[in-house]
């Protein structure tokens, strides 16, 4: 078939080589970075009124429900993995769609959160979420399933530049417009890497449903 001559198809992906044990415990380390980093924010975020950093607390939620799911399928065949990758970009669009509602409420409410909070956690999530990132870059290049892992870590880092971005902009100018507009970004960034993740899940799919059984399964 012409689609498994795309490097996301079975015959193209190194699986085996991938999904071994230092996948497994780059998850592992992963999901309790992103779970212990989701208290923290959606707490501070909260407690100070920033969309920002309560756009960044679901973002560590979904990955952490993202790495949690990809823990269950690794090894499994390229179907259930494309499948469970599909799952969590719906899921990546779902947060995205809060998100952008959320910084709406704040922009109409003209909310100004605690900039010395926001840029204080923002520093601890960045270093947190570039040392999740740098593990995780070998496995960029995998399936559909490894690269949404990639993407969310990807994202997060980016997420908590636009943090202290924010905080930097709200402690200079006594407003929560920077806030605002850094969450509505963050928003549309989720919304654009949940899309490359299900269309990427999307073409590997139909290969693996087209594949001679022995070669699909693998």
């Amino acid at each position: 078939m012409a689609c498994c001559h795309d490097p996301n198809c079975p015959a193209a992906a190194p699986f085996g080589s991938l999904n071994g044990p230092r996948w497994r415990r780059a998850l592992w380390v992963a999901l309790f970075i992103n779970a212990g980093f989701f208290v923290l924010e959606i707490v501070a975020g909260a407690a100070v009124g920033s969309a920002t950093l309560q756009a960044d607390a679901l973002d560590f939620f979904g990955d952490s429900a993202n790495y949690a799911i990809s823990l269950g399928v690794a090894g499994l065949a390229l179907r259930w993995r494309a499948r469970a990758a599909i799952a969590k970009g719906g899921t990546m669009l779902a947060f995205a769609l809060w998100v952008l509602g959320n910084t709406a409420w704040h922009a109409i409410y003209g909310t100004v959160p605690q900039a010395e909070v926001m840029g204080a956690v923002g520093v601890a999530a960045m270093i947190a979420n570039g040392a999740v990132a740098f593990m995780l870059y070998r496995f960029r290049t995998g399936d559909a399933n490894m690269r949404s892992v990639w993407v969310c870590s990807r994202n997060d880092a980016i997420g908590n530049l636009g943090v202290m971005l924010a905080a930097m902009g709200v402690f200079g100018t006594g407003t929560g417009w920077p806030d605002v507009i850094v969450a509505a970004s963050m928003g549309g960034l989720g919304l654009w890497g949940g899309w490359q993740i299900v269309s990427q899940a999307r073409t590997e799919l139909r290969c693996a449903q087209a594949a001679p059984l022995g070669v699909a399964a693998e």
